[in-house]
């Protein structure tokens, strides 16, 4: 087999668990370049905590999980939560600047400019993230898919991203999402509305204990 047909990301009988109480067995599921998947299912069937455990914050007590055929983390998935992780004291560009940081992007003014631009922020560089709209705030955490690449994050783990997103922007972001795969990349994300650029549905709910 050749590192062009391994999977970016493999489930192989995995069971997502909260704490010590099992919501999910036996997932099944693999992810080419090129690969969007609808993460469905109804509430309380592990979707966030799927999210979580796939992006290493979470532990795998049951299965396995191939990250680019390997079972560890060769690659640095990117992670986008209902948790920002934005620092109120810092301004927007400070706390975008921030989030590239963690996957060795140093952007320049006109990066920032232009991705803010993309979230509909442009004019808010320097404004404190404190003074920003919860809807506002999540634009932030979004911003920085305009600038990540499949070199730099081959695997997007998005959770909810469409939330308290106006219809323009939604657009927006689905283009983006359909650009990122057509360069190379996979996607799996939640999302309580349609994504009509999804080619992979999983559903949580045909794997419930």
């Amino acid at each position: 087999m050749t590192a062009l047909n391994i999977a970016l990301l493999t489930l192989d009988e995995l069971t997502v668990q909260r704490g010590e109480t099992p919501l999910c067995e036996g997932l099944a599921l693999n992810l080419s370049e090129g690969s969007i998947c609808h993460l469905i299912g109804a509430n309380g069937t592990g979707k966030t905590t799927l999210l979580m455990q796939l992006a290493g914050l979470l532990p795998v007590l049951t299965g396995e999980v191939y990250y680019q055929g390997v079972v560890s983390l060769p690659m640095q998935p990117l992670y986008v939560s209902h948790q920002l992780g934005i620092h109120p004291n810092l301004t927007v560009a400070q706390n975008l600047t921030f989030l590239l940081n963690l996957y060795g992007i140093t952007p320049s003014t006109a990066d920032i400019d232009d991705a803010l631009a993309w979230v509909g922020l442009q004019g808010f560089e320097t404004i404190s993230s404190s003074h920003l709209s919860a809807g506002q705030t999540r634009r932030i955490t979004l911003a920085r898919l305009y600038l990540l690449t499949p070199e730099v994050t081959p695997l997007w783990l998005l959770d909810e991203p469409f939330t308290a997103l106006d219809v323009d922007m939604v657009a927006r972001m689905e283009d983006r999402l359909r650009d990122f795969a057509n360069e190379g990349g996979a996607i799996l994300m939640t999302s309580h509305q349609a994504v009509e650029v999804a080619n992979q549905v999983l559903d949580l709910s045909d794997y419930m204990v």
